[in-house]
């Protein structure tokens, strides 16, 4: 619980639907790179300053490369570090995790708002 818990520092700075999305898509095409615009449409419903912010994010700790080319207007390049590559595991077991499980939750729920005590 404590504040300086890596646990709790690493979901804060991961634990966006976004964050994983984006890196899942990045590894799909490890160990190449993605431009901007590739990335966009590859993650459905992710708005452009949102995935800016993400890529940011992920550059900022380490977990994704930026490749600029001086071009008009610049190409920029996204991939996976070896540091990024890593957490794709973890990130899989959870999205593995949250498809077989989610339909029992999503029940739970169901049943919870059906409940006379709520």
């Amino acid at each position: 619980m404590d504040p300086d818990c890596p646990t709790r520092q690493l979901l804060d700075r991961i634990g966006t639907k976004w964050t994983s999305m984006t890196v899942k898509t990045l590894a799909e095409e490890a160990p190449g790179e993605l431009r901007f615009a590739e990335l966009r449409r590859r993650i459905p419903g992710i708005s452009q300053k949102m995935l800016s912010v993400t890529l940011q994010s992920l550059v900022r700790d380490g977990l994704v490369a930026r490749r600029v080319e001086p071009t008009v207007p610049p190409a920029v390049h996204y991939r996976l570090t070896a540091l990024g590559l890593s957490l794709e595991a973890p990130l899989s077991a959870l999205r593995d995790w949250a498809e077989r499980h989610m339909p029992e939750i999503d029940r739970n729920n169901q049943l919870a708002d059906e409940s006379p005590l709520n």
